[in-house]
C-alpha cells in the first residue's frame, strides 16, 4: 500500500491527507525522504560540470523538496496534537535530522561547489535575489563547521545530535507537567470568579474527567483564575504550580537540560572560533553584538522597574487593607491589579469579554487585512489533523494566495503558547507554490454551543499570530529558502507586533467587538476606557518580559554556568528584580531558549522588533490613516513581500526611510515619564 505522505496529494490545494495519513506512516516516509535527499545531494557533487548557481545552489534548494513536504506535515501535528507515538516519533527522528544535517554541512564535495561559486561571484551575472541566496547558503555552511577537520568535525556533529535530543525531551517534559497538572475545584473554591471563568474550568475537567471545574496549566486559564479568584491559598498553589513546570524532580525535570544544553552550546561556539555562544548566534541578527542587546533591555529596564516598583507599594497596600500581613507575592499581583484596573478604570475583564468574541475577532484580523493588502478570505472543508482546526483560501483579485489554517483551542495534547508556521513555503523556483500557513493558540475552548470569549490579551495574540501569517502569505521570493519569515530573528518578530497595532484602531473596534448575547457594538464610552487601559500594568508586564531575556542572554554571553538555577538567581539579583515578580519564563520552563536553537540569546528579539513596529505605526499615523493605501503598500513591498532576500537594517531603513530608537518604544508602553 502506498504510504499517503510520498503519494501525489489529491486535495484541495494539496493539503496533507490527514484522513488518510496514521502515525505509522511517518518513519517510513521520514526514512525514504531522507533517502532522496541524500541521493539528489550526491549527484549534485557527483556531476562533472563546473559549479554554476543552477547546478549547484538551485539544486541544492531542492534538493530536500520531499522531505520538508513529510516533515512540515508531521511537526504541525506534534506541537498542535501530540500523543505518546508522535513523541517517540520526536524522539526518533531528533539524532537522525541532526545527522543528516551534519551530513550536509560536512560535506567537502558540496561545500567546494558552493565556495567556487562564492569566490567567482562577480563574474556570475547573479540577480540581488541570487547574490543573496549564495552568500547565506555559503555562511550556513560556514557556521555549521564546513571548514573544521577532523576531531573538531566529530566533536561538532556529536553535539549538534546531543543538543537535538535535548530540545526535544525539553518540550515533551514541558508539556508532560502541563498536561499532568490540575486543580480540582470545589463549589467553595469558585468565589469571585466570573461565569466565563467558571465555564472555561467547567470545560477543562470535561476534558480532564474530573466530575467538575478544574484549573489547568493552560495560560488561558490559570491567568484569569489568578485575576479573579478570592482564595489566596489556592492562588498561590496554582501559581507555584505554573511556575514549577519543569522544576518538579523525576524524569520530567529540566533542569539538568538546561545545564548540559548551556555546555553544549559554549562548547559549539568555541569549535566555531567564537568566544561565546551569545557573540556566534548574534553575528547574523540586527543587534550584531551581546552589548548592542544588552544596552536596549538596560534602556528599558530602567524606566520599567520604576514603575513596577510603584505600582507594588499601591497593591500591597491594597493586600494589607484585606487584612494579610507580609509583602505582595507573585500570586497576589494580577489580582490586586484588576481590582485597581477597576478602580482605575473603571474597566474589569468580565466586563470586556462577552465583547470579545473569537469568530468576530478572526473578522476582523481579516478586515484589516484585506483593506491594508486586498486579502480575502472564505471558508472551506478539508480533513484536517484535528476537529477544532479551521480552513480559509485566501485570495487577491480572485488570485489563490495562501491557505490559513487556525486552531485556536487549548488541550492536553497542544504545547502551551501560541505560534505560526508554514506547514508549506512560498516559493516560485520549480513551480508557483502557494504557502499553507498555520496559526496555533490556546485560547479557552468554550461549553458545547456557546461562542469562544477572548480576554484583550488573547485579541492581541490572535492578532499578533495572524502578522506572521502575513508575513508568510505575502512572500514573494524565488527560493524557499528566503522566503516568508526565513529572516533575522531580530526582525521576524516585527510584522506580528505591527499588526497588533490594528486591534487598537477604534473604528476596527467599534465594527467588530459586538456582545455575544444581544449583538450590540460595544458601547463607546466603554471601548474608550479600554483604550485608555492598554497601557495599564506596563510595569509588570515589562519587567517580567525584559528579565527573562537578560537571563538568556546572561546565560550565553559567558562561561555556561554550571548550576542555571544559580546563574539565573544571580543576574536577577544584579538587577535588582523586585521581589513581589518573577520572570515570565523561567529556566526549566523557557522553551522559546531550551527547546531548540531559535530564540537562545535572542529572546531579546520581541524587543528589539518592538522598537521598529512603534516606529513602524507611526507611518500610517503621521499621515493621519491607519488604511492609508500608499503605506501599506509600501510596507508590503519592502518588509512582507521581500522575505530574506535583502537585509533586514535595509528593508526596514526602504520602508521608513531610516532606523529608529527606543523613544516611540517607551511612548507606547506608557513608559515614557517613567522615574
Amino acid at each position: 500500500m502506498t504510504n499517503p505522505l510520498l503519494s501525489d496529494w489529491d486535495t484541495p490545494f494539496e493539503l496533507p491527507p490527514f484522513d488518510q495519513i496514521s502515525d505509522e506512516d511517518f518513519a517510513p516516509a521520514v526514512d525514504a525522504a531522507l533517502a532522496e535527499a541524500r541521493a539528489n545531494i550526491a549527484a549534485i557533487t557527483a556531476q562533472e560540470d563546473d559549479p554554476t548557481f543552477a547546478n549547484t545552489v538551485e539544486a541544492l534548494e531542492q534538493a530536500e523538496d520531499q522531505l520538508g513536504r513529510v516533515l512540515g506535515a508531521f511537526y504541525n501535528i506534534a506541537g498542535a496534537d501530540s500523543n505518546e507515538a508522535r513523541e517517540a516519533l520526536q524522539r526518533e527522528f531528533a539524532p537522525k535530522l541532526s545527522a543528516y544535517g551534519s551530513e550536509i554541512s560536512e560535506n567537502k564535495a558540496l561545500f567546494a561547489r558552493v565556495e567556487a561559486l562564492w569566490q567567482a561571484r562577480e563574474t556570475l551575472d547573479l540577480t540581488d535575489e541570487q547574490q543573496r541566496v549564495l552568500m547565506l547558503a555559503r555562511r550556513g555552511f560556514v557556521r555549521s563547521g564546513a571548514q573544521l577537520e577532523g576531531d573538531a568535525a566529530d566533536a561538532l556533529r556529536e553535539v549538534k545530535s546531543r543538543l537535538s535530543v535535548l530540545g526535544t525531551d525539553f518540550t515533551q517534559n514541558l508539556l508532560a507537567d502541563e498536561r499532568e497538572w490540575f486543580m480540582a475545584l470545589a463549589p467553595d473554591d469558585l468565589i469571585g470568579l466570573p461565569d466565563f471563568v467558571v465555564a472555561t474550568a467547567k470545560a477543562a475537567g470535561a476534558e480532564k474527567e474530573a466530575g467538575g471545574p478544574v484549573v489547568t496549566l493552560s495560560r488561558s486559564l490559570i491567568v484569569p483564575f489568578l485575576q479573579f479568584s478570592e482564595r489566596r491559598d489556592l492562588r498561590q498553589k496554582a501559581y507555584e504550580a505554573w511556575a514549577a513546570r519543569g522544576a518538579n524532580g523525576g524524569k520530567t525535570d529540566n533542569r539538568g537540560i538546561a545545564a548540559e544544553t548551556l555546555k553544549l552550546r559554549e562548547k559549539r561556539a568555541g569549535l566555531l572560533g567564537y568566544e561565546t555562544f551569545a557573540d556566534f548566534k548574534l553575528e547574523t541578527e540586527m543587534a550584531g553584538t551581546p552589548q548592542a542587546v544588552r544596552d536596549l533591555l538596560m534602556q528599558v529596564w530602567q524606566p520599567a522597574k520604576a514603575a513596577a516598583e510603584a505600582d507594588a507599594k499601591v497593591l500591597e497596600r491594597m493586600l494589607h487593607q484585606d487584612g494579610w500581613d507580609g509583602p505582595l507575592e507573585p500570586w497576589d499581583w494580577r489580582f490586586y491589579s484588576e481590582k485597581r484596573r477597576k478602580e482605575l478604570h473603571d474597566l474589569d475583564e468580565a466586563e470586556l469579554k462577552p465583547y470579545l468574541q473569537l469568530d468576530r475577532m478572526i473578522e476582523a484580523a481579516f478586515a484589516c487585512a484585506n483593506r491594508l493588502f486586498g486579502l480575502d478570505f472564505q471558508a472551506f472543508e478539508a480533513p484536517t489533523y484535528h476537529p477544532d482546526v479551521r480552513l480559509w483560501d485566501v485570495t487577491r483579485d480572485g488570485q489563490h494566495v495562501a491557505v490559513f489554517m487556525g486552531d485556536y483551542f487549548a488541550r492536553g495534547s497542544k504545547r502551551s503558547g501560541a505560534w505560526c508556521s508554514a506547514m508549506r513555503s512560498q516559493k516560485r523556483l520549480g513551480g508557483d507554490v502557494r504557502p499553507i500557513v498555520v496559526n496555533v493558540c490556546n485560547f479557552a475552548k468554550p461549553e458545547a454551543g456557546k461562542p469562544a470569549l477572548l480576554s484583550y490579551d488573547d485579541a492581541r495574540t490572535l492578532f499578533h499570530e495572524f502578522g506572521h501569517a502575513l508575513h508568510q502569505m505575502l512572500s514573494d521570493v524565488t527560493y524557499e529558502s528566503i522566503s516568508g519569515t526565513s529572516v533575522a530573528r531580530d526582525f521576524v518578530e516585527l510584522p506580528s507586533q505591527l499588526y497588533e497595532h490594528w486591534l487598537e484602531v477604534p473604528k476596527v473596534l467599534a465594527e467588530f467587538a459586538t456582545h455575544a448575547d444581544t449583538g450590540e457594538p460595544m458601547p463607546k464610552e466603554l471601548l474608550d476606557r479600554m483604550l485608555a487601559a492598554t497601557t495599564y500594568d506596563m510595569g509588570f508586564q515589562t519587567v517580567e518580559y525584559v528579565a527573562s531575556a537578560l537571563v538568556d542572554l546572561g546565560f550565553h554571553d559567558g562561561p555556561a554556568p554550571v548550576d542555571p538555577m544559580q546563574k539565573q538567581a544571580e543576574i536577577l539579583e544584579e538587577i535588582g528584580m523586585p521581589d513581589a515578580i518573577r520572570m515570565r519564563h523561567a529556566t526549566p520552563h523557557f522553551a522559546h531558549v531550551f527547546a531548540g536553537d531559535g530564540y537562545s540569546s535572542g529572546y531579546y528579539s520581541y524587543m528589539w522588533s518592538e522598537v521598529m513596529d512603534a516606529d513602524a505605526f507611526a507611518a500610517f499615523e503621521e499621515v493621519g490613516d491607519p488604511f492609508d493605501a500608499d503605506t501599506a503598500k509600501r510596507l508590503e513591498e519592502t518588509v512582507l513581500s521581500s522575505g530574506g532576500s535583502v537585509d533586514a537594517a535595509e528593508l526596514y531603513t526602504a520602508f521608513r526611510g531610516r532606523l529608529p530608537g527606543v523613544e516611540a518604544l517607551l511612548k507606547g508602553r506608557g513608559l515614557d515619564k517613567a522615574a
